[in-house]
């Protein structure tokens, strides 16, 4: 559904109807569906501006995700929040930000919320290379961990904060080894099969809840297309195709689809779920399309 919904962001986005900036998620699916599949529908996600893949993983819902992206007045936040300030609270989809690590000390506070209500709500806050150079993640795992707040820090690793490699930032080797001097859980996993993210998830939760502990998850993945667009910049040279080439050998929609058909699962199957999916997504999109603007009235309500 993540990967269908983007394709068609790039077939429609030449049209210069959608009127927001594109990061797209092509290369990262794995993480959102399985981080968001083992919250369940009682956990709270909070995103980056690199959002579609969380929020559609989390939501299931592409009316309101093209609604919003084309501006209409028939998604929730009525086309002001666009593709980086995607927010579904009803889904437990609670905010994303552009600026980058500010999610993070947000989604602790509302894990101390949960706790302090005991209301058993799981909060996860997604974030990419760029975020663990900012103070405000190490202020935040710090209270986190000082306070015995359990937060799940999902660290997606792309390798490159915009356009600058690990190499021309971090003057240490790891952030995984820094994280383990902290009194927290920490796993650093290499997969891109969203059904080993989903167990992983999963038992990262189980512990969180036994020892009321934060926990830092570090899962890689390659980022397919340029910072913000709908293109490839390998012609940029800051990055090479073979790295690319690579990755794509391990695509996470083909890796899983492979994983079907290797348990059992028939290729008609497959291409049924595959059609509905895509069906689906069409006639959100016509319904996007069809959809009236907001009256001018609308710039200024709710907005604090």
């Amino acid at each position: 559904m993540i990967r269908s919904s983007e394709e068609n962001v790039i077939r429609y986005y030449p049209q210069d109807q959608m009127k927001t900036p594109m990061h797209m998620s092509m290369g990262e699916e794995a993480i959102a569906a399985g981080v968001c599949s083992a919250l369940g529908n009682n956990g709270q996600v909070f995103g980056t501006y690199r959002s579609h893949a969380i929020y559609l993983a989390k939501t299931e819902d592409s009316d309101d995700f093209f609604a919003e992206i084309y501006g209409k007045s028939s998604a929730l936040l009525k086309g002001k929040g666009g593709s980086m300030h995607l927010s579904a609270p009803q889904h437990g989809f609670m905010l994303t930000s552009a600026i980058v690590a500010s999610n993070i000390p947000v989604a602790v506070g509302a894990a101390f919320t949960n706790k302090q209500k005991g209301n058993k709500k799981a909060v996860a806050v997604f974030f990419g290379d760029g975020a663990v150079d900012e103070g405000v993640f190490w202020e935040s795992l710090n209270a986190a961990c000082l306070m015995k707040i359990p937060v799940l820090f999902v660290y997606e690793d792309n390798g490159y904060a915009v356009h600058s490699p690990v190499s021309e930032r971090h003057g240490y080797l790891s952030v995984t080894e820094i994280v383990k001097k902290f009194n927290c859980l920490v796993e650093e996993f290499d997969t891109t099969d969203a059904e080993e993210i989903y167990n992983l998830t999963l038992d990262c939760l189980i512990r969180m809840k036994k020892t009321n502990q934060p926990c830092f998850l570090h899962l890689k993945y390659y980022r397919y297309l340029e910072h913000v667009g709908i293109y490839e910049d390998f012609k940029a040279g800051y990055r090479l195709k073979h790295e690319f080439e690579e990755w794509k050998k391990r695509d996470p929609v083909l890796t899983y689809r492979n994983k079907l058909l290797e348990s059992g699962f028939k290729e008609s199957e497959i291409i049924a779920i595959e059609k509905e999916i895509n069906v689906k997504i069409e006639r959100s999109i016509i319904k996007a399309q069809e959809a009236v603007f907001p009256d001018k009235e609308e710039l200024h309500a709710n907005l604090y």
